[in-house]
């Protein structure tokens, strides 16, 4: 089993930035790739980023492409987000998950593990 424990929400005024985090424990870290993921009211949940187990090769959703980054320090046994230029449709429940293989990391139904997720509201 691997424990995600998401952090880093909260209220943010459009154009401004928030930092996530997402710690992980129990299995080894590194062993699996990392991806994050939304779900606003009524919608359903979407692929955000993603990142290999070595760090060394990421996947953005079209939407926030050029605006978040996602990182992982697996010394740390935690995955980032870094969000900027956040706009009002980015607000969302977000949640990082985890999968032994990069393949098909979009597809949320494909990763086992999960956190609980963090709030991000994004004012106009």
């Amino acid at each position: 089993q691997v424990q995600l424990v998401e952090s880093g929400g909260g209220l943010v005024q459009a154009g401004g930035s928030l930092r996530l985090s997402c710690a992980a424990s129990g299995r080894t870290f590194s062993n699996y790739a990392m991806g994050w993921f939304r779900q606003a009211p009524g919608k359903e949940r979407e692929f955000v980023a993603a990142i290999t187990r070595t760090g060394d090769v990421t996947d953005y959703a079209d939407l926030v492409k050029g605006r978040f980054t996602i990182s992982r320090d697996n010394a740390k046994n935690t995955v980032y987000l870094q969000m900027n230029s956040l706009k009002p449709e980015d607000t969302a429940v977000y949640s990082c998950a985890g999968k032994l293989r990069f393949v098909d990391v979009r597809e949320p139904r494909l990763h086992p593990y999960w956190g609980r997720g963090t709030q991000v509201t994004v004012s106009s």
